[in-house]
């Protein structure tokens, strides 16, 4: 609850603010190419990233604010479930190790700024490239809006924006400021704007978790209380459901369930429009292999991150608050133990941590709309700088939408629609990985599959209800034909790549054209300097 502004805090929250707004503004500056009005420049950075500027561009992309919030809230409401993440990013390294490089070469020789990009190259498919493209939009809109929650989080603990019964306007008037600042400064800076600020998010972050799980313990009697805390709670049975709060230890139960939500997330963390977009960036094939490899530094800082959620049990963060939300336990944790000055530290990462990738998947998004619906079906003949000021133009759509969510809807919906965004963009791996690897996969019968995974996910989790919530409650169900329960990301998956499969070999027996491929052999392996790259197109001249 608000018991008043804490001066202190908000001063020190304020002068980061502003920090960051400054550097965003002047990252139009930085590093600028022969041209602004360009899709590559604004929407990739002119494709020019070195090995840090994009390992702290991922890493900010990555582990936002809401990762800040919620992944220490699962572990608060559930015990040991919800550390899933960190066994996910440690999968998807390696992972993506194996397919990102040949991305970047492909998307380099052609100019491909989005995935759907290189869908369309590849399959020589308008209608494939439009549901990859729609998916990337989709996916990325509730994940945005989940950005100003945790922006929202943060001054409502800090007491900025009046009491319960102001006006609405004054009540959301920080978070008003907020988004125009970070509006402006990405129509100004493009993807620059996130990159320069990525280094302060990233330093915070650090700094902030690692006296959290030094300091914190020390004010709690050390971490054996703490467990012991957290072990009591989670053996406490939960009234609405009748069943354990949580567990230290996940059952055999839940395994499967934790073992599909870890792999399935982590086929989809890369297929997210802005996870891509910041691998695009690189400016080197090298570089992005780099990244793969130091990348998993983030997932130490995540683990620790996790164990946020135990010491806010046993400071008594909630204890006693009738329906009290798990996702303000660790900006309550900090108000109540770190020093006011320090406080202010931990809440501007956090709001920083929501204005990097809040900044990247509105652009991530306006790219999507623009090189794949703007340009594809609306205004094929578009010049690189009508193309830009569309984007532009997108970008701040975007953040509106997502802004009006977040007043005007509930709080719950966006998880909701977050974790159905989750189901959703697996389903676009087969279309875009296969697609890197082989060219057997016919057009048609990976937007069957592609439909399939679609309907079935949405359906499945139409159909769960939770304590807060009639519909879309989780994203857990039971396997067909298994009877376990599982992801349900990943079980659409499966039947996506099923029917991928089969209508392949039938489309294939009917010899129905394939289509063409833009591309050739030698295009996934290219390097910066290479002869492919020197005669490439321009990326406004694709396709």
């Amino acid at each position: 609850m608000n018991h008043g502004v804490n001066t202190v805090a908000l001063v020190v929250f304020v002068l980061f603010f502003l920090l960051v707004t400054v550097l965003g503004f002047l990252a139009s500056r930085w590093r600028r190419g022969g041209t602004t009005q360009h899709l590559d420049e604004w929407g990739l950075g002119g494709r020019s990233f070195g090995t840090w500027i994009t390992w702290f561009l991922l890493g900010g992309d990555l582990y936002t604010a809401y990762t800040f919030i919620a992944v220490p809230a699962a572990v608060y409401g559930a015990g040991a479930a919800g550390f899933f993440a960190v066994p996910y990013t440690i999968i998807a390294y390696p992972l993506v190790f194996l397919f990102l490089p040949r991305l970047w070469s492909v998307a380099r020789v052609h100019g491909y700024v989005t995935p759907a990009d290189f869908v369309r190259g590849r399959y020589g498919s308008r209608a494939l490239s439009l549901a990859v493209a729609l998916t990337g939009i989709l996916a990325t809109m509730p994940y945005i809006a989940l950005q100003l929650v945790g922006i929202q989080a943060v001054l409502d603990t800090l007491g900025v924006g009046g009491g319960a019964g102001a006006n609405w306007f004054v009540k959301d008037l920080p978070l008003f400021i907020a988004f125009a600042v970070l509006a402006a400064y990405t129509y100004s800076s493009g993807l620059r704007a996130p990159a320069l600020i990525a280094f302060v998010k990233d330093t915070l972050v650090y700094i902030v978790i690692i006296v959290a799980v030094i300091y914190l313990p020390m004010r709690l009697g050390g971490y054996g209380h703490i467990f012991d805390t957290a072990a009591k709670k989670m053996s406490t049975v939960n009234p609405a459901t009748h069943q354990p709060t949580g567990a230290m230890v996940s059952g055999p139960k839940a395994q499967w369930a934790y073992a599909t939500l870890a792999l399935g997330s982590a086929l989809a963390l890369f297929m997210y429009p802005h996870t891509v977009t910041g691998v695009l960036a690189a400016k080197s094939r090298t570089t992005v292999r780099r990244n793969m490899a130091i990348l998993p530094a983030y997932s130490l800082m995540l683990g620790l991150l996790a164990l946020l959620g135990f010491l806010a049990i046993a400071a008594g963060v909630g204890k006693g608050v009738k329906g009290y939300n798990p996702q303000l336990a660790v900006p309550q944790l900090f108000a109540g133990l770190f020093p006011d000055w320090f406080t202010g530290v931990a809440f501007a990462a956090i709001g920083i941590g929501a204005l990097v990738p809040a900044a990247i998947m509105s652009i991530a998004a306006a790219n999507l709309f623009t090189r794949n619906i703007y340009k594809e079906f609306i205004r094929p003949a578009a010049t690189p700088e009508q193309e830009t000021k569309v984007a532009k133009l997108v970008s701040l759509l975007v953040k509106v939408g997502a802004l009006v969510f977040v007043l005007g809807m509930d709080k719950q919906l966006a998880i909701n629609l977050q974790l159905l965004g989750g189901i959703w963009i697996l389903q676009t791996f087969v279309s875009v990985v296969a697609g890197l690897f082989t060219r057997w996969f016919h057009r048609w019968a990976l937007l069957a599959g592609w439909l399939v995974g679609m309907v079935y996910g949405t359906w499945k989790a139409y159909g769960i209800a939770s304590p807060a919530t009639k519909h879309f409650g989780g994203s857990s169900a039971s396997i067909p034909g298994i009877g376990e329960i599982g992801y349900i990301g990943l079980t659409a998956f499966v039947l996506n790549l099923a029917v991928s499969v089969l209508l392949t070999l039938v489309f294939k027996a009917a010899k129905t054209p394939p289509g063409a491929d833009e591309t050739s052999p030698a295009d996934y392996s290219a390097e910066a300097g290479d002869p492919e790259l020197a005669g490439a197109p321009q990326p406004a001249a694709a396709h």
